[in-house]
């Protein structure tokens, strides 16, 4: 399926790009998100008159997640857990567990914008993590996981 984007999308393409994709993923994620619109001829001079207000929306976008870059650097976030007499986790630390920590130091970003390549956290000890604040902008922040005393 055919479709215009309307915002950048990581390893898709920019604002206005024409690009084929399943038609589930259209369907289920970038129209019902408003990232993207079929692309038939009624849409595409539709895009054309909006293409400058979109362009300008998509630079507020990338300077409002430069500006988290200075807040997430500067963070150390740490979580103490109970630990089993081995040393194991009770549980894990997920996206939510680390979007919940961030909240609570004043800043408010989705879950879904934290990677996890490996999955969830089950370890104690040190780890760096990417927040993708837009697909131009991806902060590392550091996550330190240790026992509950």
């Amino acid at each position: 399926m055919e479709v215009i984007l309307l915002e950048k999308i990581t390893k898709l393409g920019d604002p206005g790009d024409l690009v084929n994709v399943k038609s589930g993923y259209a369907r289920n994620f970038l129209i019902p998100f408003s990232k993207a619109i079929k692309a038939n001829e009624e849409n595409k001079a539709e895009y054309e008159q909006r293409k400058s207000s979109l362009e300008k929306a998509e630079l507020e976008r990338k300077s409002l997640a430069l500006d988290l870059v200075n807040k997430l650097a500067s963070l150390d976030i740490s979580f103490a857990v109970p630990v089993s007499e081995e040393g194991t986790l009770y549980g894990s630390i997920g996206t939510r567990e680390i979007a919940d920590a961030l909240s609570e130091q004043g800043i408010e970003i989705e879950k879904g914008i934290i990677r996890l390549p490996e999955g969830t956290l089950k370890k104690l000890g040190e780890f760096k993590l990417d927040v993708e604040l837009h697909p131009e902008v991806i902060q590392e922040i550091s996550i330190t996981i240790k026992a509950e005393e």
